[in-house]
């Protein structure tokens, strides 16, 4: 035994003394406890250093893999979901899922209180030890006053277990020497993350059951406060972990549910680290210097993805990455069997669009080649198709030469100009067949003729990148392929020609936040998409936008062009709508009721003036007359511009009448937010932070877990209205 520990073992009072209480409070003072460490990782925020604790779950963890004092050099404990891996004999924290400089990590017992923004700050492990033996010995001694000095210089007094101080080193130092109270405003010191205002985050459940990847839009920063998408990403998980626990509270003390995990998808960087942004340096002008920087950071963007060049830099870099983050969560989570869904905010929701709208089905064409029908251009390979178009095309007789050839469809739509003439097809003949099989931005001929107009139908455009598919009726034929299963819309979309690379899973949803996909339909000639169509391998569809958003746009008016209604409203996910609505709503239904009300009365004094009816018909003009009035106010109601409140109810999705078609599997896609109320009173001052509110909105992450969990057949515990 140790003589600090000899010195702490003393023999108990008897209780016949009357001091025994005395002592027994002096025993219970001097007696010292070990303090429990937390472990920490440091952190550049602001261009400072911050101190962030991990959850008390993965504290408990790194403790562990510590006590197990293993050689290992490797040593490597998953931290945050996994998104993280600390190396713990090096203390250093690696991301695992994108790129981010290494943080240093830190099993931390003692702090101190920092100069500027009053965070505690933990000492070095070594010096802590120091403190901590220092601190055991003057507990159980109970002698105080201790003094020590921190490898920079900086002096430590610990005058009682409440009270202890840190002194800065003074820079310079005078021929009367100085005292620690000299020295600048004492810091405080404490012992133990219990006793030091510590944020520590709440442990995530180590069940997932779904996997959503999320695509950005246009520039490096992604809200209001120009943070990353990283940033943005987190602050989306953590609201979705609050509204679990709000809203899915049974499903998780049932153990049915555990989380969604949400990894983001940056394209921004690798765009504009193949030189492009050297090249535009050269030719920016020197004036206006930071908005042209800005310009050339974000809105260019737009452009890049309407370039051949980069658009396909593009879209190869989104599906190389969802396939790459994909393979590696897969690997790191072997146990996971959930489904995978992909959301995209801005350019980013079109650039997965485009990216789904030209995936290929392997099982539809299976079940295509099972059933032995034809498929259209670039969906199956055989000399019939080519015989159709020849036929389409008044070209048969040249079909001897393709079937002498052995070319199928999959090989004409190889072919090129030199090769058809090779074979002996004449010049009018080749550029027809070129014409047809071809889409126009494959030349860069082609990209400078204008486009084809939208009712142009005298010949068919088969675009795979472009084309719109819909599963005709049985019985029915395609304008490209008669007998084809699929068909084309001849829109002339207008979309740069790119080889769009194939996604090695099935998204199941799609959300799409503050998107301008129907502007980009619309300037690309799409006047109506066909509402037999879905998407090949996602067959939900979501379009959430707020109302003030100046860069979203609907869908279901393509689909549904003929028709007037509104978005679907989304509730609160506190329940109801916002009071500032329904305080609106009420007013508006109260001022149409008054204006119909004093208009009816109206109409019937003024024929009851100008008629003059005898007093034997007098009763029956009159209620011939108020029929009138009744009808005429049932019109203006249904011709007033306050719009039916059964679109906008989410909780009567089911029963809505509207047909959208099948782009969302048959219900509605456009979902609108509540604005808040201070963001009614102008709404084009809260026009930008519209557009970048989504990653904090509980509302937008309340509807994905609602739409991701209800194809596990899991609902909320009480339905929102």
């Amino acid at each position: 035994m140790s003589a600090v520990e000899q010195q702490r073992v003393e023999p108990l009072p008897s209780s016949n003394s009357s001091s025994s209480f005395e002592v027994l409070e002096a025993d219970t003072a001097n007696k010292y406890e070990v303090v429990t460490p937390h472990w920490f990782y440091c952190k550049v925020i602001d261009s400072r250093e911050r101190w962030i604790p991990f959850s008390r779950q993965d504290s408990e963890k790194l403790e562990e893999a510590h006590s197990s004092k293993r050689d290992d050099e490797h040593q490597v404990v998953p931290t945050e979901g996994g998104r993280y891996d600390v190396h713990l004999k090096k203390r250093l924290r690696f991301a695992m899922y994108w790129e981010e400089e290494v943080s240093e990590v830190r099993r931390c017992t003692w702090f101190y209180k920092g100069d500027k923004d009053n965070k505690y700050i933990p000492y070095s492990e070594s010096f802590s030890k120091e403190l901590e033996e220092a601190y055991m010995i003057a507990v159980t001694l109970d002698e105080w006053k201790k003094k020590l000095e921190s490898p920079t210089r900086e002096i430590i007094i610990l005058h009682n277990p409440k009270l202890m101080v840190h002194y800065q080193p003074v820079a310079t130092s005078d021929d009367w020497g100085s005292t620690p109270a000299e020295q600048g405003r004492p810091r405080t010191v404490k012992r133990g993350v219990e006793n030091i205002s510590a944020d520590i985050p709440c442990a995530e459940p180590l069940q997932i059951d779904h996997l959503v990847f999320v695509v950005h839009g246009i520039g490096p920063a992604c809200d209001i406060r120009f943070r990353s998408i990283i940033q943005c990403v987190n602050d989306f998980r953590n609201v979705s972990l609050s509204m679990l626990q709000a809203h899915f509270k049974k499903a998780q003390e049932q153990q049915q549910i555990g989380r969604v995990e949400f990894l983001p998808v940056n394209w921004h960087s690798p765009l504009h680290s193949t030189g492009v942004d050297v090249d535009l340096e050269r030719i920016t002008l020197p004036s206006i210097n930071r908005l042209r920087h800005f310009i050339n950071d974000t809105i260019l963007d737009v452009f890049f993805y309407n370039s051949a060049t980069y658009c396909q830099t593009i879209v190869d870099t989104v599906a190389s990455e969802m396939n790459r983050l994909y393979r590696l969560f897969v690997q790191r989570n072997p146990d996971f069997k959930g489904g995978v869904s992909i959301a995209g905010h801005s350019l980013g929701s079109l650039i997965l669009f485009d990216l789904l709208t030209n995936q290929k089905d392997p099982t539809a064409d299976e079940d295509c080649q099972k059933e032995g029908c034809q498929m259209g251009a670039y969906e199956q390979g055989d000399s019939g198709g080519v015989k159709e178009i020849l036929k389409k095309l008044e070209l048969s007789e040249y079909y001897s030469v393709f079937k002498k050839e052995k070319v199928d469809m999959q090989a004409l739509t190889l072919c090129s100009e030199k090769e058809l003439k090779d074979m002996g097809i004449p010049l009018g003949p080749r550029m027809k067949i070129l014409h047809y099989v071809r889409p126009k931005e494959e030349s860069q001929d082609a990209l400078l003729q204008a486009p084809v107009p939208a009712g142009k139908e005298d010949e068919t455009r088969v675009a795979p990148q472009a084309a719109l598919r819909s599963t005709p009726e049985p019985g029915s034929s395609s304008n490209a392929n008669s007998g084809s299963k699929y068909q084309y819309l001849d829109v002339g979309l207008g979309q740069v020609s790119a080889n769009y690379p194939q996604l090695i899973y099935k998204p199941r949803i799609f959300f799409a936040f503050g998107s301008p996909i129907g502007m980009f339909l619309t300037v690309r000639g799409v006047k109506r998409i066909d509402p037999n169509y879905s998407l090949p391998t996602c067959k939900g569809f979501f379009n959430i936008f707020h109302p003030f958003d100046p860069v979203a746009y609907r869908i279901e008016p393509m689909i549904v062009p003929d028709l007037e209604f509104e978005p679907m409203l989304l509730p609160h996910h506190k329940g109801r709508k916002r009071m500032h609505l329904e305080l609106k709503e009420g007013l508006t239904r109260m001022g149409m009721d008054l204006k119909n009300n004093l208009l009816g009365s109206l109409r019937i004094a003024w024929q009851s003036f100008t008629r003059a009816p005898p007093l034997a018909v007098e009763a029956a003009a009159t209620a011939d007359t108020q029929s009138e009035a009744e009808t005429s106010v049932e019109k203006q109601i249904v011709h007033s511009d306050e719009k039916p409140e059964e679109p906008s109810a989410m909780g009567k999705e089911d029963t809505s009448p509207i047909n959208v078609g099948m782009l969302n599997g048959g219900h509605r896609i456009d979902y609108v937010l509540q604005e808040k109320p201070i963001e009614s009173f102008n709404e084009y001052l809260f026009a930008l932070q519209g557009h970048l509110c989504y990653w904090e909105s509980e509302d937008t992450v309340l509807l994905i877990l609602k739409e991701i969990y209800q194809t596990e057949g899991i609902t909320l515990d009480q339905p929102l209205q």
